[in-house]
């Protein structure tokens, strides 16, 4: 089951379960479309891997099988992986 967390770990921009910006990596990192487009290049900084649209719960679903409600947020800043 998906997380959904609830912001971009390098903005902090919100993004609800419903948001259509919302996108993930393998591991479930979440970035807004911005972020992931202008800031990261489409690679992930915490894992390297690629992104995908993070898809939408249905508004039935979510009384069921809430959103996080834990915002994750970069605390070294935002960018592209560094390779060692």
């Amino acid at each position: 089951m998906l997380e959904l967390r609830p912001n971009c770990e390098c903005c902090d921009k919100d993004l609800p379960p419903e948001s259509v910006d919302a996108m993930i990596c393998t591991y479930e990192c979440t970035f807004c479309r911005d972020c992931v487009d202008v800031v990261l290049s489409g690679v992930c900084p915490n894992c390297g891997g690629n992104f995908a649209s993070r898809p939408i719960r249905p508004a039935r679903n979510l009384a069921k099988d809430p959103a996080s409600t834990v915002r994750v947020l970069k605390a070294e800043g935002c960018g592209p992986r560094q390779v060692a």
